[in-house]
């Protein structure tokens, strides 16, 4: 159980999803490891309590440091909190593996609003964080390093694969999981029909983990 304090992301499917995947993948003992994203470090501490040496968590949200702090603390792990846009905060720095559940729930606010929503609206196409992350995954990996991102089907599985393929990484679909809309996609299905996002009739959506690796 994580504590979440009011307007941070709680774990969802996506973030069991994901930390199934990091269990299955066996991510190296005393890795260096980055999670984009933290929310209420759910993923970091998985990844501390797993055997990582150490654990970078960022995200944009104060309130949801705290939230990782504090979560950091009740489970005993050490973690290295940033805050800030990840494609500026650790710029520079390589990791051993990489985790991201970034928002990526399409939106009609483009850039999204600042608030709570900014953890899940991602843009007109939901890949307002996702395209500059899969874009500078070469330069974060170290060498035979591994990259764990979820998201959902709805904002372009073959885009993210095409971009971190661009940058000479070897990736894949390891993980996917369908589950009902939840409260945000339900809000926005009109929109969502219009603009030929999800069919007329859809109710579900499935979620996918992709694995990055860079080989040299």
């Amino acid at each position: 159980m994580f504590v979440s304090v009011p307007g941070v992301y709680r774990p969802q499917p996506d973030t069991r999803l994901l930390a199934r995947a990091m269990t299955d993948a066996a991510l190296p003992r005393g890795a260096q490891v980055l999670d984009a994203c933290t929310g209420t470090g759910a993923l970091a501490i998985h990844a501390a309590r797993s055997g990582a040496a150490a654990v970078t968590a960022v995200d944009l949200s104060r309130a949801a440091l705290a939230s990782a702090w504090f979560n950091s603390r009740l489970y005993g792990v050490r973690l290295e909190l940033l805050c800030g846009d990840v494609t500026r905060v650790v710029e520079g720095r390589t990791f051993d593996v990489v985790v991201a559940n970034p928002p990526y729930v399409p939106s009609e606010a483009h850039p999204p609003e600042d608030g709570p929503a900014r953890a899940w609206d991602a843009g007109w196409h939901g890949r307002h964080l996702l395209d500059p992350l899969c874009e500078m995954m070469p330069q974060l990996l170290a060498v035979g390093g591994t990259a764990l991102i979820v998201h959902s089907a709805v904002s372009g599985i073959a885009a993210t694969l095409t971009r971190l393929r661009a940058g000479g990484l070897k990736a894949t679909v390891v993980a996917r999981t369908v589950i009902p809309f939840g409260p945000v996609m339900r809000s926005r299905l009109e929109w969502l029909r219009e603009r030929g996002l999800i069919q007329p009739e859809q109710e579900h959506e499935e979620l996918v983990v992709i694995r990055a690796d860079r080989t040299r």
